[in-house]
């Protein structure tokens, strides 16, 4: 299991990636293409859908005053997952093998793909759309928990926390391990990839910072597991 301080240099690494050129665009273009067609779709349906939740509240006085507050607050709270999710699948499926490419010929060149590449994209294109989909279920039936205080801060990061690890971990490994070792990685560095998870979650609720929290996310778990995967060779 990597320890704190070898957690930390990789998180920094991934940091630092950021400032390469050619992994900047990477990290941009995701998140902004996803939010550009939610947008658009945003432009036609949010007043409906808010319109159509405010009917379903209890009629009350304070309908008046906190109905379209509530409407308008709930179409957000089921946009903003489907753009994360949307940003997530695009870096996953076409930003994080450029970019990973890159960090293994830099800094893993000793670290041998053993996977199929056909294999690894319908592979992580499934493991996505099911994470995904899990994801985007348990938000929807959590969204009442949202009333409780304090859980608007925290509900958000552990969804995308449990997602960025269950995605990102496969993607990291999916063209250079085989199963048995995927599986365990898995097992060796649960907590690792479980706070690289959160800091990635973290990083994608800070202003500015989240136009770069999955490409940094993704890097962080490239690194994370392309080192676990060469520590586990190397014992074995």
């Amino acid at each position: 299991m990597i320890d704190a301080t070898g957690f930390f240099r990789i998180t920094l690494a991934a940091a630092r990636d950021l400032l390469r050129p050619a992994l900047l665009f990477e990290a941009l273009w995701p998140p902004l293409a996803a939010f550009l067609a939610w947008s658009a779709v945003a432009w036609f349906a949010w007043l409906p859908a808010a319109e159509w939740l405010k009917a379903q509240l209890p009629d009350g006085p304070w309908l008046v005053t906190l109905g379209p507050w509530l409407a308008h607050a709930a179409v957000f709270m089921i946009f903003a997952p489907l753009v994360y999710f949307s940003a997530l699948l695009l870096t996953g499926m076409f930003a994080l093998p450029r970019m990973m490419s890159h960090i293994a010929a830099r800094d893993f060149p000793d670290v041998s793909r053993r996977g199929d590449p056909r294999a690894a994209f319908w592979g992580s294109l499934g493991n996505t759309l099911v994470a995904g989909g899990i994801f985007l279920l348990g938000w929807l039936v959590t969204l009442p928990l949202l009333l409780i205080p304090g859980m608007l801060l925290i509900l958000p990061l552990i969804w995308s926390a449990w997602l960025n690890q269950r995605v990102f971990r496969f993607d990291a490994l999916a063209e250079h391990a085989l199963e048995d070792e995927r599986a365990e990685i898995v097992r060796r560095e649960r907590t690792s990839l479980y706070l690289a998870g959160l800091i990635g979650a973290l990083a994608a609720h800070v202003p500015i910072l989240n136009l770069f929290a999955l490409a940094f996310t993704s890097l962080l778990f490239v690194r994370l597991c392309l080192s676990a995967l060469r520590r586990l060779r190397q014992m074995g």
